[in-house]
């Protein structure tokens, strides 16, 4: 099988195709032929050596991915060959023909959702689930602001808000991107680049501000956040890439509670939830991840260049 390898941390380029064996599945785990592997940020740190957990060296990169089940392993019994599913993690990387699971990280792919959309599920979806349900404790009726919500996460976080009845106030920095989150179900959509949106948020609260906020780029946004956020309201950290100089007599005299998120750190109990709650979501059609480009495998550095440039739109994903 063809896999991407790196074999030194640094940019984008130190990611190379190899040929690799095929992968065998032992007791309790599954083989997924990959159609598509999805690409996020948190991919781009971990090859670059700036994430705190280094994987061993030479890796594949990947978490996400979307497939069919090629061979299980003794002691497998929720899936068969042929079922079509998608990935939330696995023992081998997801930026390869093939991936090697453990049998908890595999899931139902529903038969409306493409493969594509499928790479598209674990890490935005999980991410915006447990931001939003498990740390912001949402509830109907509340104001959600999603700082950042024409990427993956931010979609997510537009269906999955938008089915329980919240009031959602999106911002995004392009034409496209807003147009997505409108298109997305979002109540109202600002545009982060231009100057005075935060006061267009406060208008479309009556100066009460969104009881939650789910930041993507908290090293730029974070002061501003709190300076609109409700009494009691509740910040959710999902992206970061820098410091920044916070007050924090506005978190004091707000009573507000800041989150800040790894996905990585779910507890066993924490994933059985949310993916239980996204396979009935792409079942019932209240979830349809958003793809924006696709590359081919080979072009691995192309996409890590893609996802972390301004615009966001949608999901990155892989072909095989």
């Amino acid at each position: 099988m063809k896999a991407i390898r790196v074999r030194e941390f640094g940019e984008s380029n130190v990611m190379k195709i190899e040929e690799a064996p095929d992968l065998v599945a032992g007791a309790n785990q599954v083989v997924v032929q990959i159609k598509a592997a999805g690409v996020n940020p948190v991919d781009t740190y971990i090859r670059s050596g700036a994430y705190p957990s280094k994987p061993g060296l030479p890796y594949t990169p990947g978490m996400d991915a979307a497939g069919i089940v090629a061979s299980l392993g003794g002691g497998v019994s929720r899936f068969k060959v042929g079922d079509r599913v998608y990935v939330a993690g696995s023992l081998s990387g997801t930026y390869a023909e093939q991936a090697l699971c453990d049998q908890s990280q595999v899931h139902p792919l529903a038969d409306g959702v493409t493969f594509e959309q499928g790479a598209g599920v674990y890490v935005p979806y999980a991410t915006a689930y447990r931001a939003l349900w498990m740390l912001a404790r949402m509830r109907p009726g509340e104001t959600l602001l999603i700082h950042g919500a024409s990427g993956g996460v931010g979609v997510a976080a537009i269906q999955i808000a938008k089915a329980a009845g919240v009031r959602v106030i999106g911002s995004a920095g392009t034409e496209q991107g807003k147009q997505l989150v409108a298109e997305q179900g979002a109540d109202h959509v600002v545009d982060h680049n231009q100057t005075g949106y935060l006061d267009e948020v406060l208008s479309l609260t009556n100066g009460a501000g969104p009881n939650i906020i789910l930041e993507m780029l908290s090293n730029v946004n974070l002061q501003k956040d709190l300076e609109v956020l409700a009494m009691r309201g509740r910040i959710v950290i999902i992206g970061c890439r820098g410091e920044i100089k916070i007050n924090p007599r506005l978190i004091m005299g707000k009573e507000a509670q800041i989150n800040g998120m790894v996905l990585m750190l779910s507890s066993d109990n924490e994933l059985s939830v949310i993916h239980s709650a996204l396979v009935a979501g792409l079942e019932n059609g209240t979830l349809r991840p958003v793809v924006g480009k696709t590359f081919a495998l080979a072009d691995a550095a192309q996409a890590h260049e893609a996802v972390m440039a301004p615009g966001a739109y949608g999901k990155i994903a892989l072909l095989t």
